[in-house]
């Protein structure tokens, strides 16, 4: 199971390439999302912060951000070019976006990394998860990262269950996947590349690319889409 399997790193990223290999697995780039932020340098000054948008820690904005009259963001922090953050966004470390993102009104996000184009525009949770170029999160949508029994998140694929050595893993969403509003992902699901999952499921597990999850039980093979 590689990353590259899901995405790949755009050019908006490359200065973190070491960190996020695509023949690490997924899990593994999560691993690195903080040692990344760590080589963050200071650089050019960010777009003008509004009263309301409060900063804490090291927190670098692309000056193209487009920033609410309201928010929290809590460093570490890299947001990438033209990415817009909306009111309410709770941003709280050790977050990545690439350019062109949307960080959506009352949406949280913590220890992820959001690739290019990605939206999660309204009500989302994003913790501990990888979203791939272009996906999409509709309303509601959350990435749960935590098993109720507070044990190690293990990722099932079709033939094998693999240990991933974290108490607290969301979801990999891979390149221009879908997820329906209200759609609940549970800890270690992995949504391959232009996957649809439908909204209102809870879903747990992998799908495959090209695919449409109904239940976790109930997956069929869609065309591509270009």
């Amino acid at each position: 199971m590689k990353a590259s399997e899901f995405f790949a790193l755009p050019p908006s990223l490359a200065r973190f390439a070491r960190f996020f290999p695509a023949t690490a697995t997924p899990w593994d780039w999560l691993k690195q999302i903080g040692a990344a932020l760590k080589t963050v340098e200071a650089g050019a000054p960010g777009p003008k912060i509004p009263p309301g948008v409060h900063l804490e820690g090291k927190v670098w904005l692309h000056p193209t951000v487009k920033l609410p009259p309201y928010a929290v963001i809590q460093g570490p922090v890299f947001i990438g070019a033209h990415t817009q953050i909306r009111p309410g966004a709770f941003i709280r470390g050790n977050v990545i976006t690439g350019e062109n993102c949307v960080l959506g009104n009352a949406s949280e996000f913590k220890n992820c990394l959001l690739l290019d184009g990605v939206q999660a525009a309204h009500f989302n949770y994003v913790g501990d998860s990888l979203l791939g170029n272009g996906a999409h999160l509709g309303a509601g949508v959350i990435c749960s990262n935590l098993r109720l029994d507070q044990g190690e998140v293990m990722v099932r694929l079709p033939n094998d269950t693999i240990g991933t050595g974290l108490k607290k893993f969301g979801a990999v969403i891979g390149d221009q996947a879908e997820i329906g509003c209200n759609a609940v992902l549970n800890p270690g699901s992995l949504i391959g590349p232009r996957a649809l999952v439908l909204p209102c499921t809870a879903f747990g597990g992998y799908v495959a690319a090209n695919t449409v999850a109904r239940t976790r039980h109930a997956i069929t093979t869609m065309p591509r889409r270009d």
